[in-house]
């Protein structure tokens, strides 16, 4: 009698062994489960705080704000075919969207994304940044500025005439072009040469940058005569560079 109440009592520890065992890993799983959520909650948390400001055509890349202003935006994250890169870029409330393209400007039958950017807007003002960036390593390729063109690569001069008129002079790239003004709008102002930064604007034409650049006159900017750059691009240097320049007067 006591042979059989001890079998059963060790069969019962026995039961009692293997359920505690079996109880192991099903606690392991469980929290690494848990684990698991909780990264995915995070990853898709840090994705609702971003906003999107604009994308592609077809969405290769997209703009989102970091940080929003009543001036504005304050630094973008850039997000090209799932890479994305945080840029200290500033987009001011003009009213006017960025645009964003994905398209090869350097040539190299590789897309670059490229975002222009409207950052003046008013009565005589209308100004652009323009931002080409490589799909690759996300690094930003360099634009020549309107400033750098101008001290480079093209030289004014203005005279006033007897007649209350102007005559303006301009070398673009060593060409001459000389023309005048039908009227001073400041007589009593001394300006020996165009001023610049009224307007400029940045645009893509058949798969390059072109710049809208307008010189004026006057305290008030008259303008006067509009420079049509077209960029290209040096591979050597890493940088669009102005490679054509049409100087064209403004008529009255």
């Amino acid at each position: 009698m006591l042979k059989k109440e001890f079998g059963v009592v060790m069969v019962l520890i026995a039961a009692l062994l293997s359920g505690c065992e079996s109880d192991k890993p099903a606690m392991v799983m469980q929290n690494t489960g848990q684990s698991s959520s909780k990264q995915v909650t995070a990853q898709s948390e840090k994705e609702n705080d971003l906003k999107i400001i604009k994308a592609s055509q077809n969405e290769e890349v997209k703009l989102y704000s970091i940080k929003e202003t009543k001036n504005g935006i304050e630094g973008v994250t850039l997000n090209i075919s799932g890479s994305q890169k945080d840029f200290d870029w500033k987009i001011p409330d003009t009213g006017t969207e960025p645009q964003v393209f994905y398209t090869d400007l350097t040539g190299d039958g590789k897309e670059e994304a490229v975002i222009i950017i409207q950052t003046g807007k008013g009565t005589g003002l209308d100004n652009f940044d323009i931002h080409v960036v490589n799909s690759e390593d996300l690094t930003e390729i360099k634009v020549q500025s309107y400033e750098e063109i101008v001290a480079e690569q093209i030289e004014t001069h203005v005279a006033k005439k007897g007649d209350g008129t102007l005559a303006i002079s301009v070398k673009a790239q060593g060409k001459e072009h000389n023309f005048n003004y039908g009227f001073d709008p400041v007589p009593d102002h001394k300006q020996d040469s165009l001023g610049f930064g009224g307007v400029y604007i940045y645009f893509l034409e058949n798969q390059k940058i072109k710049l809208n650049l307008v010189g004026s006159v006057g305290v008030s900017t008259t303008y006067v005569c509009e420079f049509n750059i077209t960029y290209k691009f040096d591979s050597a240097e890493n940088e669009f560079f102005a490679d054509q320049i049409e100087v064209k007067p403004i008529d009255l």
